[in-house]
């Protein structure tokens, strides 16, 4: 679970405000500035508000909380802040799922034209960047220490701001005072995500490719070499494998790739790339190959940190960490790589948009199988417990309960108040006239004992914890009983635990239960790895009709090309 009342910061708060906060991000070059979101959607900052970073209309600091009122009825699609310090906000209006009514917004320092408005003067107030964005869609923004990235929904790459070693990707060094498209060898590329160092920058396209551009003196770009990249090139040092996610900091880089493994490059003064000595890196190394599957990393260009969890939820660290050097990744007991730049990052900044709360936009990555919550501690009762923690406690309690189910001849202790709480098809069989509403065994035959355990556990604990295969199963159960939480939690399962040997029985599962984002995501890994899928077991025992329509669209994407 993630705390905010980790970062230093937020102690100015009362218990009271701090239990309000659902999404929250620090910054500033001491972690002196913070933006959060309430439960009920407002936006609230507070801190030193050097540059005007806190986008109030003036410069001057405060340590009571102040509302932004100009996010008033929008949500927040993505975050990100310079070392200036200046902030991106993507924002998208919330009275309208059909079409896009949102806008991007920059505020705080502005020396060279990072704000993207066309003007080097200081960003006291928000204001909306729309040259050369009227109608596109914002999915991502990225800074860099003053430079700025937001990516479209149509994977395109705008840049702006500081240029003096091409980091705005325009094939020249001159400053860019408005947002303008990356071209070059990302034309006719479909990026999915964006990252920056302080002057480098970097973007993940739709097959697993990297570019990128910008300053590479410490080898950040990857590409062998030293060189500033005036324009995107591609990292070729990792052809051959199809990358996930990738991510920065000051001056260094990580990359995870669809199978879990971690490479790392770039600059290694604190240790950041993890390989045990301070050597600088032009290419990337593989880290971490002795530990299990990697499933997240994290990095940000504000720090000399690195991080990364792995398949069992084991969080590890590496590089400068309060004050330390540490140069190989160590295991911690912390439970969130969000953690890890709260409590041991210099300065403790947040690596992203922290969620503490449940409620997620629907195409959030979600970066741990449990919805976090923020808890507090209480000293004064060491034997107090929390809501959430009873109701864990209590979950196939039989001494409580007041219904159990049945399935494959086991029982499964539950409280109907819980799961009519908790479930609207729990609701509705408890409130009308279904039998079941009378019975105090309820059999299960459709789903498998794991499965609906698993099931009614989430619905206690906000918690899933099944291997991919099973996670299957539950996928099929959250989709009849249209819980749409946890069939994302489910596809998440699933594309963390995808290997070779399962991916086409997760590609067929997840066309079978029209799980779409997921059967693009085990498509492209298919694709990516096609040699090895055809010549598993899962794929010669689909149904014709699938293999057919498989090898069809393959085609199409150009698999079978020479």
């Amino acid at each position: 679970m993630v705390d905010v009342s980790k970062w230093p910061l937020f102690s100015l708060l009362s218990s009271e405000e701090r239990a309000t906060v659902r999404q929250a991000c620090v910054f500033g070059t001491s972690a002196n500035e913070a933006i959060y979101v309430t439960q009920e959607n407002d936006v609230y900052v507070f801190g030193l508000n050097c540059s005007g970073c806190l986008g109030t209309g003036d410069s001057v600091s405060t340590i009571v909380p102040k509302k932004l009122d100009f996010l008033q009825g929008k949500k927040i699609v993505s975050l990100s802040y310079g070392s200036g310090p200046h902030v991106l906000l993507a924002s998208e209006g919330r009275l309208s799922h059909s079409s896009f009514n949102g806008q991007l917004f920059s505020w705080g320092h502005n020396g060279y034209s990072q704000l993207g408005n066309g003007t080097t003067n200081p960003g006291f107030s928000a204001v909306a960047i729309t040259t050369n964005l009227q109608s596109k869609k914002v999915m991502e923004v990225a800074c860099g220490s003053h430079h700025s990235l937001a990516l479209t929904h149509d994977g395109e790459v705008f840049a702006w701001g500081y240029n003096n070693c091409g980091q705005v990707g325009s094939g020249s060094t001159a400053n860019q005072p408005y947002p303008r498209k990356v071209c070059s060898s990302l034309q006719g590329k479909t990026a999915v995500s964006i990252t920056c160092g302080q002057a480098s920058s970097m973007a993940l396209v739709d097959n697993g490719e990297i570019y990128g551009w910008g300053y590479n003196g410490n080898g950040q770009l990857g590409t062998g070499n030293n060189g500033n990249q005036l324009s995107p090139c591609r990292l070729t040092t990792l052809q051959g494998l199809c990358i996930q996610q990738i991510v920065s900091g000051y001056g260094h880089c990580l990359a995870l790739t669809d199978e879990g493994l971690l490479y790392a490059w770039g600059a290694n003064t604190y240790g950041q790339l993890g390989t045990g000595n301070k050597n600088n890196h032009l290419s990337p190394v593989q880290i971490m190959d002795d530990k299990e599957r990697v499933v997240e990393i994290a990095a940000c260009h504000s720090t000399h940190t690195s991080a990364a969890k792995t398949s069992s939820g084991k969080v590890y660290m590496w590089g400068q960490c309060r004050g330390q050097l540490i140069s190989r990744p160590r295991l911690t007991h912390l439970s969130s790589l969000d953690d890890v730049f709260a409590c041991f990052a210099t300065p403790p900044v947040s690596w992203r948009l922290v969620s503490m709360g449940e409620k997620k936009k629907e195409n959030d990555v979600d970066n741990s199988f449990t919805a976090p919550s923020t808890t507090f501690a209480t000293p004064e009762y060491d034997d107090f417990m929390t809501i959430s923690e009873a109701l864990r406690e209590e979950f196939d309690c039989p001494d409580t309960a007041d219904l159990k189910f049945s399935v494959d001849g086991k029982c499964i202790y539950v409280h109907k108040a819980v799961l009519k709480i908790r479930c609207e098809h729990f609701r509705l069989m408890f409130r009308s006239q279904w039998t079941e509403d009378q019975q105090e065994v309820i059999e299960i035959s459709q789903f498998s004992y794991p499965v609906y355990r698993s099931f009614l556990q989430f619905l206690y604990t906000d918690i899933v914890d099944l291997p991919p295969e099973d996670a299957i199963g539950l996928l099929d159960l959250a989709t009849s009983y249209c819980e749409n939480h946890l069939k994302r939690l489910c596809q998440q399962i699933i594309k963390r635990g995808i290997t070779v040997e399962n991916a086409f029985t997760l590609l067929s599962a997840a066309i079978r239960y029209d799980a779409e984002d997921l059967e693009e995501f085990c498509f492209r890994f298919c694709v990516n790895h096609m040699t090895q899928v055809t010549q598993t077991t899962a794929f010669w025992e689909v149904d014709g009709a699938m293999l057919k329509e498989f090898i069809s669209r393959a085609s199409r994407c150009g698999a079978f090309k020479n």
